[in-house]
């Protein structure tokens, strides 16, 4: 219990311990007052007699000395009382109350009388346990009053009306360190609008700019992760135009010890506004393929790799194999396997999948059932200005890894491929779509094991993000940088993106290439402009926006279909499969092989020269290489 004035002084304990045993001797003498009318018999007076009240007292205040003494009940910080410790209340005096019934029991085969009324033991078990826990709750209220609410806090409302929204309130309310003060719940059904829920009025989502005006609103907490994100979008967008700030919760997953802290509380992501509602997957489809498989994830050490790695383990494979060249990166995947998710059925491997030794070693020791190809060098200016590199990882490590899942009898083969592949600008994005025709090619000639990939645009949070980069260039108040003011993109959150390439890879028969649907494109400036607002910063002001000029090899606009193809639906509304044309196996692994070869050379206008010539499609933009579409 606390001393009251002091902030920071917590009573002795021993202290608290006679405070509960006053209130215990307040609760016996109230029983017996409460059973008797106020008229005790005399009886109950008389000192000779072992039912006397002058006995009795002191054995019920000792059985419930005892019972604090080994329950420690009185080690409790009131300022916190919480429904737990009103439950341990309770255990603790009903222990004592069955120890004196007993009691009770043993007297009366002795002294053939009880000594003490069972209705008087009910009568104390109820009065002790409303007292001890009123008693705290008390105490807690006006700590709260004293410190907490003298506090100048912020006004701050709760939008959903669920249990979150209640521990929400509740934990704000407990904390007193806290700078929030909620004031009122929005509900966006309407079914409680005009109630009451903890004491504070119920409001209609129609009405909340209304009561940002009437009380003042700085801070709108979003309570509720399940409500449809274009509601979330549209309240956000309405909290920025009124300058308020817009947190949310974690996890609950992620809450300390299964509860909420208010430093937990956080501000909402830009990722957060471009998330999509979940993905419902085909799980016994995918279980079957990884049910006590031998898995292998290529470029495991990545965003999407890691993530398709644990995105697998409710899936209960016998063994994945993760596999990358990124030394620290593997480690970090490790230990997060081990200590987050307590996953002990993997294996690091460190290698370039460009080693075919290497890579071959493994398919001998292991035999993996599926592989997850999720390895390639990615970032586009890096690639124009080394294309070989780009051939040798995307192009040879592909067909490296595909030519020995071939030979050791691989189930199926996933590739992981990009929206850049579509109509080619640029080295990387022609590179996949090489190992994209290769993986196809070798599917239609063989048929034995079933090559799949799958095609999407970019990632939120994935290593070289915007977003990532833009977060930085925030936090340092560094001007942001943006390529082009009309340059869009298509993006996905990287547990969505690999979700969808786990339920492509279950479905497919061999030969498609799996098309996500990305939603809309985004247009970069008004990522930029949306983030800045999100960080309580005004564009102009505090910070401002750059343009720097498109890189070599970027486009304007991303597609996610070749203009020769179009698409056909599948089960999963939000994956469909591409209609490609066919190649020769035979033609298409000279091209390939030539291509391999070439890089020997370190001839950079050789090497995209050949590409081109197997990609026809691939036209230079913003790069060096356009003279050679002009030839």
């Amino acid at each position: 219990m606390i001393n009251i004035f002091p902030k920071n002084i917590y009573t002795p304990r021993w202290i608290i311990l006679l405070i509960d045993m006053g209130i215990t001797t307040i609760s016996i003498i109230s029983a017996y007052f409460l059973r008797f009318n106020f008229v005790l018999p005399e009886d109950y007076l008389d000192v000779k007699k072992t039912t006397s009240f002058y006995w009795v007292i002191p054995f019920v205040l000792s059985v419930r000395l005892l019972s604090f003494l080994i329950s420690k009940l009185y080690t409790g910080i009131v300022r916190y009382t919480g429904t737990k410790d009103a439950g341990r209340i309770f255990n603790v005096i009903l222990l004592g109350s069955l120890f004196l019934t007993l009691s009770n029991l043993v007297s009366y085969f002795i002294t053939d009388a009880f000594m003490i009324p069972h209705s008087v033991i009910g009568i104390d078990l109820l009065v002790n346990v409303f007292l001890l826990t009123a008693s705290r709750l008390f105490v807690k209220s006006l700590y709260i009053e004293l410190f907490t609410n003298s506090k100048k806090k912020e006004n701050a409302v709760i939008f959903g009306i669920s249990d979150l929204a209640l521990i929400t309130k509740r934990t704000l309310a407990k904390d007193s360190e806290s700078q929030l003060k909620v004031v009122a719940f929005i509900d966006n059904t309407g079914n409680q609008t005009g109630n009451k829920l903890d004491g504070l009025g119920v409001y209609s989502s129609e009405k909340i700019e209304n009561i940002f005006e009437k009380y003042e609103v700085t801070t709108l907490i979003i309570a509720d992760s399940k409500f449809d994100k274009s509601v979330i979008n549209n309240v956000i967008n309405l909290c920025l135009d009124y300058k308020i700030r817009v947190l949310t919760l974690p996890d609950v997953n992620q809450w300390i010890n299964g509860e909420l802290s208010v430093n937990q509380i956080r501000k909402v992501k830009i990722e957060d506004l471009l998330e999509r509602d979940s993905i419902k997957l085909d799980e016994e489809k995918i279980k079957k393929d990884t049910l006590n498989k031998t898995i292998l994830v290529t470029g495991a050490a990545g965003s999407i790799g890691s993530e398709i790695v644990k995105q697998l383990l409710r899936f209960k494979p016998n063994l994945i194999l993760i596999f990358d060249q990124a030394e620290t990166p593997l480690y970090e995947l490790e230990i997060e396997l081990q200590e987050k998710h307590n996953f002990k059925n993997f294996k690091i491997i460190i290698g370039n999948v460009t080693d075919k030794y290497r890579i071959e070693k493994i398919f001998e020791t292991h035999k993996p059932s599926t592989i997850y190809h999720a390895a390639a060098y990615k970032h586009v200016p890096m690639m124009e200005n080394n294309p070989a590199e780009a051939v040798r990882a995307n192009v040879l490590g592909t067909k490296t890894l595909a030519d020995l899942a071939v030979k050791y009898k691989v189930n199926k083969f996933v590739m992981v491929s990009t929206d850049k592949a579509v109509n080619p600008t640029n080295v990387m994005g022609a590179s996949k779509r090489i190992a994209e025709i290769y993986c196809q090619s070798l599917n239609f000639n063989l048929k034995s094991t079933k090559f799949i990939t799958t095609r999407f645009g970019n990632v939120l949070g994935s290593n070289g993000s915007v977003i990532n980069r833009f977060r930085k260039q925030i936090e340092k108040r560094e001007a942001l940088t943006v390529t082009h003011p009309d340059i869009t993109r298509y993006f996905m959150t990287i547990p969505e993106a690999c979700q969808l390439v786990l339920e492509a890879g279950s479905m497919g028969q061999g030969g498609e290439i799996f098309i996500f649907d990305m939603g809309k494109s985004v247009k970069i400036v008004d990522l930029a402009k949306k983030m800045i607002r999100l960080s309580g910063l005004e564009l102009g002001k505090d910070i401002k926006i750059n343009y720097t000029g498109l890189r070599p090899g970027e486009k304007l606009y991303e597609e996610l279909l070749n203009n020769k193809e179009n698409t056909l639906p599948t089960h999963h509304p939000q994956i469909m499969i591409g209609k490609t044309r066919e190649y020769v196996f035979e033609t298409i692994k000279e091209e390939i092989d030539l291509l391999i070869n070439i890089i020997q050379l370190n001839n950079d206008y050789l090497i995209v020269r050949k590409m081109k010539e197997i990609v026809p499609e691939f036209l230079s933009q913003n790069s060096i290489y356009e003279e050679l579409d002009i030839e």
